[in-house]
């Protein structure tokens, strides 16, 4: 699907086809982060248990080639967005949607990597979140389903991967209230996704109080 896709590329994509494209990365590097995610868990229980060298292992280098599957498909859109999708954009909301997917995508790297890469990945994110969040800020309604969902993801990086609380619940906050004052307003075709990220945030300002409950995402 994702090769098909790339056939595509040569022009701007319109909001349909950039769902799709959204969409196929984002269940390619959506299975990997869950299988890394359980693949860490079971390391670290079974470092726990003191298994043995050889179970540990097998267990290692599984994860390292996940990581490394992750990776490059990671890489791969971050490339596309680079080379080809932002440059063609000409839409404030497609230049929008591809800066937060380029902050999403160093997210996930930022989720596994180490050292040198964990900072870049870092700084990237951060950047491609910044530069979205000026230009949604400066030209998308409070209620637009793409300016929301880059407040949404952007908070949850602040929260998770900079471990910074206080900044990730203005951010969502900031957002649900501004998009709250103007939800009567939003047309048909955007209410039912306007309405679910605004749920997102909520449930995330809620379970930013209780640390151990795991943050909504993604949109």
């Amino acid at each position: 699907m994702i090769e098909f896709i790339k056939h595509f590329l040569d022009q701007e994509l319109n909001k349909e086809e950039r769902s799709i494209l959204s969409a196929a990365y984002k269940n390619v590097v959506g299975n990997k982060r869950a299988e890394l995610r359980v693949l860490t868990a079971i390391e670290q229980k079974e470092s726990r248990k003191q298994t043995d060298q050889y179970t540990l292992n097998y267990i290692r280098n599984y994860k390292h080639k996940i990581e490394g599957e992750l990776k490059n498909s990671c890489a791969e859109i971050l490339n596309l967005i680079d080379s080809t999708l932002y440059p063609n954009a000409k839409q404030v909301d497609s230049k929008v949607f591809y800066l937060k997917m380029k902050g999403d995508y160093n997210r996930y790297l930022a989720e596994f990597l180490l050292d040198n890469e964990y900072h870049a990945a870092v700084e990237q994110a951060t950047q491609a979140y910044k530069e979205a969040d000026v230009l949604a800020k400066s030209n998308l309604s409070t209620t637009s389903p793409i300016r929301l969902g880059l407040h949404l993801n952007q908070s949850v990086f602040y929260y998770e991967i900079l471990q910074n609380a206080t900044e990730a619940i203005r951010i969502a906050n900031d957002a649900f209230e501004q998009a709250i004052a103007q939800v009567d307003t939003v047309n048909e075709e955007n209410y039912k996704d306007c309405t679910l990220i605004m749920q997102l945030l909520r449930d995330n300002l809620t379970l930013w109080n209780n640390p151990e409950e795991e943050a909504n995402d993604d949109q």
